[in-house]
């Protein structure tokens, strides 16, 4: 059985830091991209970053360009988003996810973490 968890996630002050890890179990993701969604209360999910197969290429939502910073661990077959200069507007759960489809970007995920609430106050 597949398995994507998340931790990390927690209560931080605006301009702190957090680092999230997605582990994932039962499969080996090594060969495809994989990527990280947020979903903050009463709005939709929405795209955070992503990292192709063997991390040469990353994507990231304009809203957390030059703040947040994807990376991956094959060996591990974990994925981390290490976030900076948190702001309020951060606020939200936190998803991982996996597209078995493609090695390079996340466009129809497959496979979804049961997310991580991340809250920063201001």
């Amino acid at each position: 059985q597949v398995q994507l968890v998340e931790s990390g996630g927690g209560l931080v002050q605006a301009g702190g830091s957090l680092r999230l890890s997605c582990a994932a179990s039962g499969r080996t993701f090594s060969t495809y991209a994989r990527g990280w969604f947020r979903q903050a209360p009463g709005k939709e999910r929405e795209f955070v970053a992503a990292i192709s197969w063997n991390g040469g290429t990353t994507y990231y939502a304009d809203s957390v360009k030059g703040r947040f910073t994807i990376s991956r661990d094959n060996a591990k077959n974990t994925v981390y988003l290490q976030m900076n200069t948190l702001k309020p507007e951060d606020t939200a759960v936190y998803y991982c996810a996996v597209d078995t489809t493609s090695s390079t970007v996340v466009n129809t995920p497959r496979y979804w973490g049961q997310g991580t609430q991340v809250t920063v106050s201001s």
